[in-house]
């Protein structure tokens, strides 16, 4: 292995670990997968899905993008979405931002470039809409903090319109969305009590 190596030997390290622990891990795991929580998480590698929620692989199906977005124009959190729910079958769909987000911080700041100034223009859209909240609050710290609440918030309502959630719904399946946000500073996620578990109409 020409680039990378020291990778290559923490991926030998820990499959090693697992069969050590687990001699039937890995047959487990090339079973049919079973999840029954779908993450639409940020991709901020402070924030390892499985890890804060203390999930084995194979137990929590994830999407992460930048601000843990859901685009109705992105076809990728879209394809995740459908087969998590039309395929997997998941009962729980989490949204999970985190306090700190670079994502959401940029949408305080001057325009940037493509593609991501694209992707930023989703928080932005949210930033506008709580202006006047966001103004009353004493600092930039705490309206950073805030914005990355009502960034989660807003992806939840989203998802509750999204095509895929509202047919699953009408054919009786039982599915709820949540919004969460993990706090970096003590490793803790804090339910926004955001919760959706049928159409609004």
């Amino acid at each position: 292995m020409r680039f990378l190596p020291q990778l290559f030997a923490n991926n030998q390290s820990w499959a090693s670990q697992q069969t050590h622990r687990d001699p039937e891990f890995f047959k487990r795991l090339c079973a049919i997968q079973r999840p029954d929580y779908l993450w639409i998480g940020c991709a901020d590698s402070r924030v390892p899905a499985n890890e804060i929620v203390g999930l084995a692989p194979g137990e929590l199906f994830v999407h992460r993008n930048v601000g843990n977005i859901v685009g109705r124009d992105d076809q990728n959190c879209l394809a995740v979405l459908q087969y998590a729910v039309d395929v997997l079958r998941i009962s729980h769909v989490i949204v999970c931002g985190h306090y700190r987000c670079g994502g959401i911080q940029a949408a305080f700041g001057p325009p940037t470039t493509d593609p991501l100034e694209g992707w930023i223009a989703h928080i932005r859209e949210i930033r506008q809409t709580h202006a006047r909240e966001l103004a009353l609050l004493p600092g930039d710290e705490q309206r950073w903090q805030r914005l990355c609440e009502l960034n989660v918030i807003a992806q939840v309502q989203i998802l509750s319109n999204i095509p895929t959630v509202v047919r699953a719904w009408q054919r009786g399946q039982q599915l709820a969305i949540h919004g969460w946000i993990y706090n970096l500073n003590d490793g803790l996620l804090h339910d926004l009590e955001v919760s959706i578990n049928k159409p609004a109409y």
